[in-house]
């Protein structure tokens, strides 16, 4: 098929400018010569043209009849006209969407409260089936157990019938079993519709209806089980209940009359406990004498003492420090008593030599192990010797900052070495250890050390320890003394033989069957092992597992660490050991004492740190207002350097505190801000930021966190590993704190001749040098009688008319003094100068 288009534009039909169609005719050819011609009409795009366009309006150039111009009035009427209609749509658009929300609030509300009734009905439901279930059990045992009662007469005379008419006695079975007589039935004899599952009836609104629809299965009906179930309590008592009414007693049981302990005070739960009454009965005690009172609150004894009366106990009233009482005191019998190691302390003088004579006996190298090759720690040690006697030795560092280190050494030991060097002889360290032996009436063995070096005079050392009350055999003395070398060796097994001997003498014996009792050589925090204690047993037994207490910290025994680094499973008497498990780091010369119980354990360790607690809030207490003014008076004129101090055991950390204590004068003093054992935490800069104190780290090192919070608040962290070097730089810091010494010097003398007044300038003194010679930059003293009038500075120092800055002696000078004019002729000028020096302490 082909198309040709025959357009010829007719007329055109125009509206609006540019509106209308316009027609066209298209002819369309077919097949066999037939054709056929077509209208098509197409119209145009619609224009809407301003009103002051030429020829606007509704027709065109020329209009028509139908197209007349709108006027401005008719206009803006259609146009508010139009916008009135969108608004009422806009209004009645938001007015239905409200309304169907509201609709659709209505119809959850409704829904929610469906759904809530529909489930109080299935509860209500559940329950009345659990209730009619359990009365239908009862109802079923009691029945079970009336038809036993009557069951019994029937076999009996079925069994009699039995041996008479075996027809009689099932005639007897069948009326038993048809009700008409009394039968027990057995699970043979159950019928089998009892054994089939009932069937509910079609019209049956049950609960079994009600579950199926309710399209929810919760674990209680799955299981079948109750929401609330009886505590075993209650289901003993019960039974208990059923056993006294089958024995046929039914008067309730005889109270128990317990003895209840009643402290100074005490819970209302814990009293009730105590009585083995209910708290519930204690709480409704107390109110009903007017006391309210819950359970966890604390009442007095006396008021703890009219209850336990009420319920029909007997009190006892204790005290708090009873509970010291669980801590076993007892001597020990004699017969238990056997043979333990000698605890020898090894004291003396720094670098004397005491580490390195203990490592000679051991056979170890200790000294490399410790910083700047001193001891600053207490070690304890346990050796063999070859004669196969076991001696515990104690290593006490000799500086002076570790006083009570030593101290700690000499009360729980049995006998002392003291070590003096031959070449050095006796030092206050020396004298220290002496008078802490003498003070814990301990016997001494003197070793007197480096005697292969030159100078070496061991008649020096005893001659020296005369004058303190030390007399060696050699001079006629009852202590004994060995002339050793460490480095050598020579005189060990003399010095071993003289400390088996001493032993023996002593006759030192223990009960090892009993409860541990020792004394805390050392405490540390270990990071990885928590708290760890260095105790020397010294009676009884120490096991893994013990529950003990140890001054203000409680624990048990997680492991026992012995002086070689080998876990053991015990410790007798004498032997030091590493204990593990305590819950806090202990005091350095706490007790150790093993308690039966954790509980018991806790409530010692809580009243002991109460107790302490208690009386540091008293000593505080006790200062009156006159005494904290006069301190604070006093601190005014005093400048403090604060410090916190971290160490790796507690007795070092005790070392340090004893030691800043001593530094400073009226001036100057250090103060310790805190002190503790472990690593630099972010706590401890947070504090040392707040007091504005650098940290001290001895052999400790500060945490990642606590490195970043120091850094970012400025925070100064200073390590030491030497004990020396620790105390003179705080001692430095410290002397920056001392203001400077002030120190005159005089220069010269002059004597006032004539007074002139100058205009401008003021009272003139014409003056001759004396003494000495004068300059303008010195201070200068006026002197009326030799007394002090005037102290001050030169305004003007002239020779002749020329200002210079000094004049010699025998010269004339003219002086003026700045802001000073009561000068008079005779008067004496005194020159100084004055220079600082920096202190120390």
């Amino acid at each position: 098929m082909s198309d040709t288009k025959d357009r010829t534009d007719k007329g055109k039909t125009l509206g609006v400018r540019g509106g209308g169609t316009e027609t066209s005719h298209v002819k369309q050819s077919f097949s066999h010569g037939r054709s056929k011609s077509v209208t098509v009409e197409r119209k145009r795009k619609r224009v809407v043209v301003p009103k002051n366009a030429p020829g606007g309006g509704r027709g065109g150039a020329g209009g028509n009849a139908a197209g007349r111009q709108l006027s401005d009035t008719e206009r803006e009427r259609r146009l508010k006209a139009l916008q009135a209609a969108r608004a009422d749509e806009a209004q009645r658009a938001e007015r239905l969407a409200t309304e169907e929300k509201a609709r659709e609030d209505e119809m959850a509300r409704l829904r929610a409260e469906k759904e809530q009734a529909e489930r109080e009905e299935r509860e209500r439901e559940i329950a009345r089936q659990r209730k009619e279930d359990e009365e239908r059990e009862r109802a079923e045992r009691e029945k079970a157990a009336l038809d036993t009662d009557k069951a019994k007469p029937a076999r009996a005379a079925a069994k009699k019938e039995e041996s008479i008419d075996p027809a009689a006695a099932q005639a007897a079975a069948a009326r038993a079993e048809s009700g008409k007589g009394p039968a027990k039935a057995t699970k043979t004899d159950r019928p089998q519709e009892d054994r089939r599952p009932q069937q509910t009836p079609k019209g049956n609104k049950g609960a079994g209806a009600d579950r199926r629809r309710s399209g929810k299965l919760t674990i209680t009906q799955a299981t079948g089980e109750s929401g609330r179930q009886r505590s075993v309590a209650a289901m003993r008592r019960r039974q208990e209940r059923e056993k006294r009414k089958m024995q046929g007693s039914n008067e309730p049981r005889e109270k128990v009359v317990r003895e209840v302990r009643i402290p100074e005070a005490i819970v209302v739960s814990e009293l009730a406990n105590r009585m083995a009454e209910r708290t519930a009965a204690v709480v409704k005690a107390l109110m009903t004498s007017g006391i309210m009172a819950t359970q966890n609150q604390t009442i007095d004894a006396e008021t703890a003492e009219l209850i336990v009366e009420e319920f029909g106990h007997k009190s006892v009233r204790v005290s708090d420090a009873d509970v010291e009482q669980a801590i076993a005191t007892s001597d020990d019998n004699p017969q238990d008593l056997q043979p333990r190691a000698p605890v020898i302390t090894i004291m003396g003088h720094v670098d004397h030599g005491k580490t390195s004579l203990l490592d000679a006996i051991r056979k170890t190298n200790v000294v490399q192990g410790e910083a700047g090759g001193i001891t600053q720690h207490i070690g304890a040690y346990q050796i063999t010797t070859d004669g196969g006697a076991l001696l515990t030795f104690l290593d006490t560092p000799g500086h002076a900052a570790f006083t009570s280190m030593r101290a700690r050494g000499a009360q729980v030991t049995d006998i002392v070495v003291l070590v003096v060097a031959a070449d050095d002889s006796v030092m206050p360290q020396t004298i220290e250890a002496i008078n802490h032996a003498k003070a814990a009436g301990v016997p001494m063995i003197v070793a007197i050390n480096k005697i292969d070096k030159p100078g070496a005079d061991p008649n020096k050392v005893r001659t020296e320890l005369l004058q303190h009350e030390v007399v060696v055999e050699k001079m006629s003395g009852e202590v004994l003394d060995v002339e050793v070398s460490a480095i050598s060796g020579q005189g060990l097994d003399q010095l071993l033989e003289n400390i088996a001997l001493q032993a023996e003498l002593l006759d030192l014996t223990a009960n090892p069957d009993r409860p541990a009792e020792g004394a805390v050589i050392e405490a540390q925090l270990d990071i990885g092992r928590g708290p760890v204690a260095t105790v020397l047993v010294q009676r009884g037994t120490l096991r893994r597992g013990d529950i003990f207490v140890v001054g203000e910290q409680w624990g048990k025994v997680r492991a026992l660490i012995n002086d070689q680094g080998e876990r053991v499973d015990e410790a007798g008497p004498s032997v030091p050991v590493e204990v593990l498990g305590l819950n806090g780091t202990p005091e350095a010369g706490d007790v150790l004492n093993v308690v039966a119980d954790e509980g018991r354990a806790r409530e010692i360790a809580e009243y002991r740190a109460q107790a302490a607690k208690d009386k540091r809030a008293a000593a505080g207490a006790a200062t009156t207002l006159d005494q904290l003014l006069a301190q604070k008076k006093a601190d005014e004129n005093v400048s403090e350097l604060p410090i916190l101090v971290k160490a790796d055991v507690q007795g070092s950390a005790e070392a340090i505190v004893q030691a800043m204590e001593k530094v400073g004068n009226d001036e100057v003093r250090v103060r310790v801000l805190h002190s503790g054992v472990g690593a630099i935490t972010e706590s401890d800069v947070t504090l040392a930021e707040a007091s504005r104190a650098p940290i001290i780290g001895f052999n400790v090192r500060a945490n990642a966190p606590a490195r970043e919070s120091a850094n970012q608040k400025g925070v100064e962290i200073r390590y030491y590993s030497i004990i020396y070097d620790l105390v003179d730089d705080i001692k430095a810091a410290a002397s920056g704190l001392l203001s400077a010494e002030i120190r005159e010097r005089f220069i010269g003398y002059a004597e006032i001749k004539q007074v002139f007044k100058v205009s401008g300038v003021g009272k003139v003194a014409g003056c001759v040098v004396t003494e000495g010679v004068a300059r303008r930059e010195a201070g200068v003293r006026l002197l009326r009688d030799n007394v002090v009038i005037h102290q001050g500075k030169l305004k003007t120092l002239k020779r002749f008319k020329d200002e210079v800055k000094e004049v010699q002696g025998g010269q004339e000078c003219g002086m003026a003094f700045e802001n000073y004019e009561d000068i008079r002729d005779g008067d004496v000028i005194e020159i100084f100068e004055t220079e600082e020096i920096e202190r120390t302490l």
